[in-house]
């Protein structure tokens, strides 16, 4: 076959690109295609529901819905727990999340410490950190409530 008969016929050609396509500038669009194309990973997926979870115990949708103060100043005291269990502050939210993520991030260590069983050394130090940080968790999260139930 000679050169032009190699060369497509109109017809054959590709069809035109839309104006919505032609309009904007290739990287913009395979950005926008690779964006609209991706799933997000297990960890993503985990870390969004575990975070979640973290905040409704953590008591951060009454914080939300009911709009409270972060601390208060009354009678020459400065309170960040509210004294009583049906109110909190913005600062009860956030010590209870903190010590609710100590608590998690202490499981995670003791499962950690299970898959280093050829390093015995390295598990049982893991499990001490872990314990330890469950048990502090506990410990403190006790104390707010039983400071809040106290009512001063």
């Amino acid at each position: 076959m000679s050169k032009k008969n190699k060369k497509q016929s109109p017809q054959q050609q590709k069809p035109a690109q839309t104006d919505t396509q032609s309009s904007r500038p290739s990287s913009l669009t395979k950005w926008f295609n690779k964006i609209t194309t991706t799933y997000p990973t297990a960890l993503i997926i985990t870390v969004i529901i575990i975070g979640y979870a973290v905040f409704l115990f953590g008591g951060g949708l009454f914080s939300a819905v009911n709009g409270v103060s972060p601390s208060a100043y009354a009678n020459n005291r400065f309170y960040f727990l509210y004294p009583s269990i049906s109110e909190q502050f913005l600062a009860d939210t956030v010590i209870s999340v903190m010590l609710y993520l100590m608590g998690f991030a202490g499981l995670l260590t003791i499962y950690q410490s299970t898959k280093n069983a050829n390093k015995p050394r390295q598990a049982y130090m893991l499990l001490l950190v872990g314990i330890s940080l469950v048990l502090l968790s506990y410990i403190f999260l006790e104390g707010a409530i039983n400071i809040k139930m106290a009512g001063a």
